[in-house]
C-alpha cells in the first residue's frame, strides 16, 4: 500500500487533513473485494442518542470517518467519555459526567456539521439547556432550522437566537406534542424521537421519515427503554419515559457507501463485491441497477456488482423519500448512466440544486443537460415539487481526464467514478470532504486495482 495512502488512513486521523489531490489514470475496471461498515446516517446520530442514557452504550461496527470525530469531539466537550472498544469499530460512550460546553469549543469541533442540532433534545433532559452556536445562512440553511427548532418548541422548548448562537431552554420540562411535519425529513424527524422518548407523556409525530436509519435509531432507543411504536402511513407514537440505559447496537451497513461502489463498478466495466451490504435495504437501488444492465449476486456476507459485458440501457428515476430512491443514490450513478446507450432522465425532488456535479463530468465529456426547474409532461410516481431539477443524461459518451474540485461528499465520490472511467489522467482535489462518509476509499480504491498517486 502506498505509504501516503496508509497514513491517511491511520485511526484518528481524516484523510482530508492529509491528502488533498489525487492524479487518477483511468480507463481501468474495479475488480476485487471491498468491506462497508456502519452507515454515516445512522451512526452519529446513535452517538448522540448515548447522551439520553444513564449508563454506558456500546456501539458496534463505527466507520472511522471524520463526521464520527466531528461528534465524538462534540460528546467530549460535553464531558461524555468516549473509549475504543475490544474489537475494531467498537466505541464505548459513557455520559456519566455530561455537562454544559462552551460556544467556542462546541464551534471549534462543529465546523459546517448539522449535527449540533440534534444534541438539542438529550441535553434539555440532561441539563434543562442547550447551546448551539451559528446555525444560520451557508451553515445549515433556514429551512432546516425552522423544521427542527419547531419542532422542539411544540414541545415546549424556549429559543432565543443570540448573536452568538441558539440558546434553547426547557424551564417547565419538555411534554409530548402532536407534531405533523411539512416534508419527511429525516433530521426532523431524528430530532423528535431524540426530544419524545423522555418527555412527559405521549408524542405522535405524522409524516415522519422511515428510512432504515430511522428504524435503526428506533431500534436504539427501544434497546434504551423508549416505547415507540411506527404506525401505517408515516405515523410514529412515542411514549415518554422517566429514564433510559445505555445500549449495545451494531449499526446498520452504509447503503450509500455500498451504492456509490455498485456504480463505480458499473461505470468502469468492473466487478466488486461489497462486503457487509444487504438486499433488504437496497432493493430500490436494485431494481434500477437491474433495469440499466448491470448484474449483481446477493450473498450471505454481502452483494457482489458486476457489469455483464453488454451494452447498458437507458432509465428514468426519481428521487424520493424511503422507501423511493434515495438522493444520495443518484450521483454515482449518473456518472455509470453516462455509458448507456440512449437518454436517461433522473428527476431530483429530495433536495434543490444536486446536479452542480455534472458541471465537471460535462467537461470530460459527458452529454448531460440540467433543467433547472425540472421536467413536465412525463409521466411520473413521484409527486413534483416545486425546488425540483432533472437531469438527462445521453450516452455512451467516452470520458476523458480532466481537472476537477470536489464539491461535497457525493459529488465527490460521484467525481472519483468518473476519473476512474476516464480514459487519460485526472487531477482530483479537495478530496479531503470524501472522509467525511467514505472509510479509509484511498486503500478501498487500490485493493479494487485502481491506479492513483497522492499529489498533496
Amino acid at each position: 500500500m502506498n505509504s501516503l495512502v496508509k497514513e491517511a488512513s491511520r485511526a484518528g486521523e481524516s484523510v482530508g487533513l492529509t491528502v488533498d489531490r489525487l492524479a487518477i489514470d483511468g480507463g481501468i475496471p474495479l475488480k476485487g473485494r471491498i468491506e462497508v461498515r456502519g452507515a454515516k446516517n445512522l451512526v452519529t446520530k446513535a452517538m448522540v442518542a448515548s447522551l439520553l442514557g444513564e449508563t454506558p452504550s456500546l456501539l458496534r461496527s463505527v466507520p472511522d470517518i471524520s463526521d464520527v470525530r466531528v461528534v465524538r469531539g462534540l460528546l467530549e466537550v460535553h464531558g461524555v467519555t468516549v473509549t475504543e472498544g475490544a474489537e475494531p469499530g467498537d466505541l464505548i460512550l459513557d455520559p456519566t459526567n455530561v455537562r454544559s460546553a462552551h460556544m467556542a469549543d462546541i464551534d471549534a469541533h462543529a465546523g459546517s456539521s448539522r449535527i449540533p442540532i440534534l444534541f438539542c433534545g438529550p441535553l434539555l433532559h440532561q441539563l434543562g439547556e442547550a447551546f448551539i452556536p451559528d446555525l444560520g445562512g451557508c451553515r445549515i440553511g433556514d429551512r432546516p432550522i425552522d423544521f427542527h427548532l419547531d419542532a422542539l418548541r411544540r414541545f415546549g422548548a424556549v429559543v432565543d437566537k443570540l448573536p452568538s448562537g441558539i440558546r434553547i431552554t426547557a424551564p417547565h420540562g419538555l411534554r409530548g406534542a402532536h407534531i405533523e411535519l411539512p416534508y419527511p425529513s429525516v433530521g426532523a424527524t431524528e430530532q423528535v424521537l431524540l426530544t419524545a422518548t423522555r418527555a412527559k407523556g405521549i408524542t405522535e409525530l405524522r409524516n415522519a421519515a422511515i428510512e432504515p436509519e430511522i428504524m435503526d435509531l428506533i431500534a436504539i432507543l427501544q434497546k434504551m427503554g423508549a416505547i415507540i411504536s411506527v404506525e401505517p402511513n408515516r405515523v410514529i407514537l412515542i411514549e415518554g419515559v422517566d429514564k433510559l440505559d445505555g445500549y449495545t447496537h451494531r449499526a446498520i451497513f452504509d447503503r450509500n457507501e455500498a451504492a456509490s461502489w455498485a456504480s463505480a463498478a458499473l461505470a468502469t466495466g468492473g466487478d466488486v463485491f461489497v462486503g457487509g451490504a444487504k438486499q433488504e435495504h437496497m432493493m430500490t437501488f436494485l431494481n434500477i441497477f437491474r433495469k440499466v444492465g448491470g448484474k449483481f449476486d446477493i450473498y450471505d456476507d454481502g452483494i457482489r456488482f458486476y457489469h455483464p459485458g453488454t451494452p447498458l440501457k437507458p432509465v428514468v428515476v426519481e428521487t424520493d423519500v424511503h422507501p423511493g430512491f434515495m438522493t444520495d443514490w443518484q450521483q454515482p450513478l449518473i456518472v455509470a448512466l453516462t455509458q448507456a446507450e440512449g437518454a436517461s432522465i433522473v428527476h431530483e425532488t429530495v433536495y434543490e440544486n444536486r446536479f452542480g456535479f455534472t458541471d465537471a463530468l460535462i467537461e470530460m465529456g459527458a452529454d448531460i443537460t440540467v433543467h433547472k426547474t425540472g421536467l413536465v409532461g412525463t409521466a411520473r410516481r413521484v409527486p413534483r415539487r416545486d425546488l425540483e431539477q432533472a437531469a438527462v443524461v445521453v450516452g455512451p459518451t467516452p470520458l476523458h481526464g480532466a481537472d476537477i474540485v470536489v464539491p461535497d461528499l457525493r459529488g465527490g465520490f460521484s467525481h472519483l467514478i468518473a476519473a476512474l472511467t476516464a480514459e487519460g489522467r485526472s487531477t482530483v482535489s479537495n478530496v479531503g470532504i470524501i472522509s467525511r462518509g467514505y472509510e479509509n476509499f484511498l486503500a478501498k480504491l487500490e485493493a479494487l486495482g485502481a491506479r492513483f498517486t497522492v499529489e498533496g
